[in-house]
């Protein structure tokens, strides 16, 4: 019997990996366990393995979840499948799924293998850990209020209706009201320089006194 050391990886947090150490006789389903003990997991969703080549390309496939007919004969069971029956390179790479819904996906590889377990140790464990894995169910509100059983939602969006009514109406109203202070603001400064004009170009009463009381002595 052997001991089997993978080092695991998120395939979207390659930051974040695990080494676990597992007996070659032990199932799929205590790696399983074994993978969402080291990074906090729930582990009661279905998953899946799948045996990969060098470029993580799906093979055969060890799962839990619910199978058709037609897949009975072509899936392994997670429980009953062992790790020795299936892992034939040394550096075996398996492909793993979690979770349907969330698809979490991990990349599995194989990168040790002892020859005798280590003296008084438990296995699968974890040996190594690196980086914070993120939260399973990271949208989950911590502390959120209940909601009454008396709650109307479609009165909450009657209320949320009206608050954007009142809101887009003061604003049309600042804006209006701007724009007739701009307005005038305009039409003054225009009738201030007509003004101005005027009175410069203007010629004084007197001024036009003296030039006709020239052109009579001309004459």
């Amino acid at each position: 019997m052997a001991i089997y050391r993978f080092r695991i990886t998120f395939e979207d947090y390659d930051d974040v990996t695990r080494d676990v150490e597992i007996r070659s006789t032990q199932s799929f389903e205590d790696l399983h366990h074994a993978l969402h003990s080291s990074i906090g997991f729930d582990a009661a969703k279905a998953a899946s393995f799948f045996m990969s080549d060098d470029h993580w390309m799906k093979g055969q496939e060890i799962s839990n979840r619910e199978l058709k007919e037609s897949e009975v004969e072509k899936v392994a069971s997670l429980r009953k499948a062992r790790l020795c029956d299936f892992i034939a390179d040394p550096h075996q790479k398996i492909y793993y799924i979690f979770d349907p819904e969330t698809q979490w996906t991990f990349r599995i590889e194989l990168i040790k293998i002892l020859v005798q377990e280590e003296a008084g140790a438990s296995y699968p464990r974890c040996i190594k850990s690196t980086g914070e894995a993120p939260k399973q169910f990271g949208n989950s509100v911590v502390g959120a209020l209940p909601i009454p059983e008396d709650f109307d939602p479609e009165l909450m969006d009657d209320l949320l209706d009206d608050d954007e009514d009142d809101s887009d109406s003061d604003g049309e109203e600042t804006i209006i009201a701007g724009a007739e202070d701009v307005s005038d603001m305009g039409e003054l400064d225009t009738n201030e320089e007509e003004k101005e004009e005027d009175e410069e170009f203007e010629p004084a009463d007197d001024d036009m006194a003296d030039e006709d009381s020239r052109e009579g002595d001309d004459y």
